[in-house]
């Protein structure tokens, strides 16, 4: 199936789902206020989940079950997995839909279905905290209608009608739509389908052929992983080359709602859910000393990293043996420190592709924490490819952002070059707006993207109205030294000047402003960015001493920075139009409005 249609099928049963499910949140309505609906339908969509996965194999779990009771067996759990056919189970005698014939005991009930199922499903619903919305639910006469309304065909989730990646984004857009009744800080959004697909062709692109030729064994880590979404695209996008691929997952994420559905869609596919972990990234690294194959990542924006900012700078002191040895950004943004992060975590063959706001391109003067991770980048030779991407992309947020392309394993032909793309201009309207996401890439635009990716080389390439430019820089081009210039102080009228130890006038007259005439003048400093490839002494006496005949360069004070000026690279000049133009544009618009006015005068 291809990229295309998998997404066309994805947006029928979102929706079809999403919707549902948001018209049963109605019946929370006076309980709870919007943005608190989340606090119930996302757990009751995931034991619904689970309750429709596991129905099949029902049955045959308690029997399991009551046979090992009879045989006096204490250690079951590798027998009821084998029974149920999943690595979780439920031994109630109850069902979902079962709970509905006892209203009145309908809350215990409900307790003691939850409870029997295994340990590794209770871990994911005490994430959620839902015993207390049991009771809130029950106090208050909804639970049964809440209930009820779960168990109605229309909502039925099991694997043969959703499938474990459009279950992911169904519970992603069920939490765009409860983040929409709240302000929800800026970079915390979510990552559609449509540009997870480009990062994952912009992942496998270089070894594609290798990887269909040779088979794939892999592993695959998500630094903010959210409900795992981006991981369950690439490895889509893996299987798609290999069938037979041998793939792991690892994730972690901050958020315990978020958490807990991911670790429950892990459980569901059959993969390994204890490589599903909760904690932050940051300060709270539950992946230390692994490496992966794959990384795929969109960590939040414009977030600070105050409240991690002791645990950080512990690891920065340890330099190249922590995380975050290269430096340090400023205070108020963490996204570089995901960067570092995932570059600390690629195996020497490995790639990663990462989304970024347009600051970490150029935030941060020469010897900042900002440029000194640019330059740990560009000087490793680990920066592959940045590929801009078209506003309004994104559900929350409409700014413009960039996916960069890393890897410690550059071609030969990469080597010591940097490929900008800008794919701003390539992507395609949606028939109707989800949030501030306007625009997506369908499948002739991932292709467009990746034809100048795979072409490596300076280049425009197009398709009817979809443009794609490419540019190949040398690193170098991105280094640049700051350095100080001195030069004697005088004033307009060539006099030295003293004020704080330099003379002035004043109405024509020497004053010393409480200073001695004896002492000498403090030069003046001003400071001047080079490009590294530029000569510093040619450009002194191209751009300052003509002007400064006695300007001197202060070594001492001399700042090696990195900067990728994205924008700059593509600028296009745009002449004005013609002022005797806009002034017979004006004219004629005059005379209209004079014709008009006539008209409505009367005269």
């Amino acid at each position: 199936m291809s990229t295309e249609e998998l997404q066309k099928r994805t947006t029928v049963n979102i929706q079809e789902k999403a919707n549902l499910i948001w018209a049963i949140a109605d019946k929370l309505v006076g309980t709870y206020k919007p943005h608190e609906y989340g606090n119930v339908v996302l757990p009751m969509c995931v034991i619904k989940r689970f309750s429709d996965v596991l129905a099949p194999t029902k049955q045959k779990v308690l029997d399991t079950n009551a046979q090992l009771d009879r045989r006096g067996l204490a250690v079951k759990a590798g027998f009821l997995t084998q029974a149920s056919g999943f690595d979780f189970y439920n031994l109630s005698p109850f069902t979902l839909e079962g709970l509905l014939s006892d209203a009145e005991n309908i809350a215990d009930n409900f307790r003691s279905y939850l409870n029997h199922f295994s340990n590794n499903v209770i871990d994911i619903l005490e994430k959620f905290d839902f015993d207390k919305e049991i009771t809130k639910l029950d106090n208050n006469g909804i639970l049964y209608n809440v209930i009820q309304e779960f168990c109605s065909k229309k909502a039925y989730m099991g694997l043969d009608a959703i499938t474990a990646v459009d279950m992911g984004y169904i519970f992603e857009e069920l939490v765009r739509k409860f983040s929409e009744s709240y302000d929800e800080q800026a970079g915390a959004h979510f990552t559609a389908r449509d540009i997870i697909y480009l990062m994952a062709e912009l992942l496998v692109a270089p070894k594609k052929a290798h990887l269909q030729d040779e088979g794939i064994i892999a592993t695959m880590y998500d630094m903010a992983m959210g409900t795992s979404q981006m991981l369950d695209c690439l490895s889509e996008k893996l299987h798609e080359i290999d069938p037979d691929a041998n793939l792991t997952e690892f994730g972690q994420e901050l958020n315990e709602q978020t958490f807990a559905i991911a670790k429950a869609n892990m459980l569901i596919k059959g993969g390994d859910a204890e490589n599903m972990k909760h904690g932050n990234t940051l300060s709270n690294d539950q992946f230390e000393g692994f490496t992966f194959d794959y990384i795929i990542s969109n960590p939040p924006f414009g977030i600070e990293w105050k409240n991690e900012k002791a645990k950080v700078e512990e690891e920065h002191k340890k330099g190249e043996y922590g995380r975050f040895g290269a430096g340090l950004p400023a205070i108020g943004d963490s996204q570089q420190l995901f960067v570092l992060n995932g570059v600390a975590k690629l195996k020497d063959n490995g790639r990663m592709a990462i989304i970024q706001n347009g600051s970490p391109l150029f935030k941060g003067d020469a010897g900042s924490g900002e440029s000194n991770i640019r330059g740990y980048l560009l000087e490793n030779d680990w920066l592959e490819a940045i590929v801009q991407i078209p506003n309004d992309m994104f559900y929350n947020t409409g700014i413009a952002t960039y996916i960069w392309v890393i890897t410690k394993d550059k071609s030969a032909e990469r080597a010591g070059k940097v490929q900008l793309i800008d794919a701003s201009k390539c992507s395609v309207k949606r028939r109707k707006p989800l949030g501030n996401k306007r625009n997506e890439f369908d499948e002739t635009c991932i292709a467009l993207i990746t034809k100048a990716y795979n072409a490596f080389t300076d280049n425009t390439y197009t398709d009817v109205d979809l443009v794609v430019e490419s540019k190949v820089k040398d690193n170098e081009d991105f280094k640049f030294r700051k350095i100080t210039v001195e030069f004697p102080s005088v004033e307009t009228h060539g006099r030295a000047s003293l004020n704080n130890g330099r003379a002035s006038l004043n109405n024509g007259h020497a004053s010393l402003n409480n200073q001695t005439p004896d002492k000498k003048p403090k030069p003046e400093k001003d400071t001047e960015i080079i490009p590294w490839k530029e000569d510093v002494q040619a450009y002194m006496e191209k751009n300052v001493l003509p002007f400064q005949p006695k300007a001197k360069i202060v070594e001492k004070q001399t700042k090696i920075g990195y900067e990728i000026p994205f924008t700059r690279e593509f600028y296009k000049y745009v002449p004005l139009e013609a002022s005797e133009n806009i002034f017979a544009h004006l004219k004629e618009l005059e005379a209209k409005e004079t014709e008009l006015m006539n008209k409505i005068l009367g005269s």
